[in-house]
């Protein structure tokens, strides 16, 4: 008699334990899994001769829908490119000798120079890291959202919003953000100039092969904003065509004037600050162009509000 076998649970239905099974057995059909201490791993798609490297914590991956598969590992298979995606348990942003002794190995081994182009993402702790580790493989392209520059308290003492991670290591390896950059090809920092702290650190990474890149209106998440839009995986994926750069960029940020979340982020703001006039240009400026009822009702009360002013 057949053994009956049952059928395998969705990734969203599955535990964290069964999901990291999971994973690890992609990476042994398709490359390798490999775990890094305590709270890291590695998984290596082989596919073809560009490679995106990307690095997600586990919370954000199964955040992401049905397949709940690691972005760069999707993007990469989409176009038939090989991938290795570093995942942290938590935001950890990296710092662990036993990331710093495997990277050390893959240098050791000529593992990036297999490959014609390299291309590093990362977002806010993962941002750091797509930055800080970028020093390995020279000339490879590097999107970071949102980075931290680094969490050393000397020179970032003013970022109160993980003063829990000070603890953390900032001054050995792989560690000052900015000063790994420097071999890069090109790199891209994605931040939102109203997010002071944001900004801040990313005017410590600005050198003339680093590109800031305003994204206003974005507010303190960038990187959804851009998944929203459905720009983000275009992103990676002319950037491992080697066509990405600030035009083509900007070209696809347009997309946000259609975008309702950002709109409401707009508008909230306008009349979070007092702009009355403002709010009502924009919204009807949103009423030529779309069908957008909540900018509709509030349409007239700020107009009814801008005729009491000039009364």
């Amino acid at each position: 008699m057949d053994s009956i076998v049952e059928p395998r649970k969705p990734m969203r239905e599955m535990s964290d334990s069964d999901w990291k099974r999971q994973i690890a057995e992609l990476g042994e059909d398709e490359g390798y899994y490999e775990p890094l201490g305590p709270a890291h791993a590695a998984l290596f798609a082989d596919r073809g001769p560009v490679l995106l490297v990307s690095f997600e914590s586990r919370g954000a991956i199964r955040s992401r829908g049905e397949g709940q598969m690691p972005l760069g590992y999707a993007v990469a298979e989409t176009a038939d490119h090989s991938s290795l995606t570093l995942i942290s348990d938590r935001d950890t942003w990296f710092r662990d000798p036993a990331v710093y002794a495997f990277f050390d190995r893959l240098v050791d081994d000529g593992f990036f120079e297999d490959f014609d182009r390299v291309v590093f993402y990362g977002a806010g702790p993962c941002g750091y890291a797509a930055a800080a580790f970028s020093v390995v493989a020279p000339g490879a392209t590097v999107i970071a959202i949102q980075p931290q520059a680094t969490l050393e308290p000397r020179l970032t003492g003013w970022d109160d919003r993980f003063t829990e991670m000070r603890r953390l290591c900032f001054t050995d390896r792989y560690g000052f953000a900015p000063d790994m950059l420097e071999g890069v090809g090109k790199a891209y920092v994605l931040f939102d100039p109203a997010v002071t702290l944001d900004a801040m650190h990313a005017a410590l990474m600005a050198r003339p092969w680093v590109e800031l890149l305003a994204c206003f209106g974005a507010g303190s998440t960038v990187e959804r904003m851009l998944t929203d839009l459905d720009v983000l995986e275009t992103m990676l994926t002319q950037a491992c065509a080697g066509s990405f750069d600030a035009m083509a960029f900007w070209r696809l940020y347009r997309s946000r004037r259609i975008s309702g979340r950002y709109l409401r982020h707009r508008l909230a703001h306008l009349e979070g600050a007092g702009r009355t006039y403002l709010a009502a240009m924009l919204c009807r400026n949103v009423l030529r162009r779309i069908n957008a009822p909540r900018f509709r009702a509030r349409l007239g009360p700020l107009e009814a509000a801008l005729a009491a002013k000039a009364t």
